[in-house]
C-alpha cells in the first residue's frame, strides 16, 4: 500500500490518476526546491507529471530542468507516496502518484524554463517548514 498524504478521496468525484517525478536535491545542507507563483506562492520540490510514453527518470530530468535550470546526477529512487487534489490548471482532481527520488543538482545551465517558477536555495529545516505539502514536507524530513 502507498502511503497518502493530505486529503482523502472526496465521494462522487472521479479522479484521474497522475503519475509523476519529483526530486529532493540536496547540496551542502540545503535544498534546491521550486516556488510557484501559480499555486497561490508555493514551495515544492522539483517534478511533475510524467507524460504518456516517458520514462520516470526522463520526466525528471525534463521537469528539474523546466523548473530550476540545473542538469541532474546520481539519480536514485527513494520512495512513493499518493494524494488527492484539484488541478486548477488542468481543470481535473486528480490522485496524484507522486515518485520521490534523490539526485544531485550538477549544473546550473539557464533559469527557470517555466513561467512562474524561480529555483530557491533553502536549508533543509526551513524547507521542511515552507514545503506546499504534507507530502513533500515528509520527504525531505525522513530522509535525513
Amino acid at each position: 500500500m502507498i502511503r497518502r498524504y493530505g486529503d482523502p478521496k472526496k465521494n462522487g468525484v472521479f479522479y484521474k490518476l497522475r503519475p509523476g517525478a519529483y526530486a529532493i536535491l540536496p547540496k551542502n545542507g540545503n535544498l534546491l526546491l521550486t516556488f510557484q507563483e501559480s499555486n497561490m506562492g508555493e514551495f515544492q520540490l522539483p517534478g511533475g507529471g510524467i507524460d504518456q510514453n516517458e520514462s520516470p527518470i526522463a520526466a525528471l530530468h525534463r521537469e528539474v530542468m523546466e523548473e530550476t535550470g540545473y542538469r541532474i546526477g546520481r539519480v536514485r529512487f527513494s520512495h512513493a507516496f499518493r494524494r488527492f487534489s484539484f488541478m486548477p490548471e488542468y481543470g481535473i482532481w486528480a490522485e496524484k502518484l507522486c515518485r520521490i527520488y534523490i539526485a544531485r543538482p550538477v549544473r546550473k545551465i539557464c533559469a527557470p524554463l517555466e513561467i512562474g517558477h524561480t529555483a530557491v536555495w533553502m536549508p533543509r529545516e526551513i524547507a521542511i517548514k515552507k514545503l506546499g505539502n504534507p507530502g513533500d514536507r515528509a520527504a525531505v524530513k525522513n530522509l535525513f
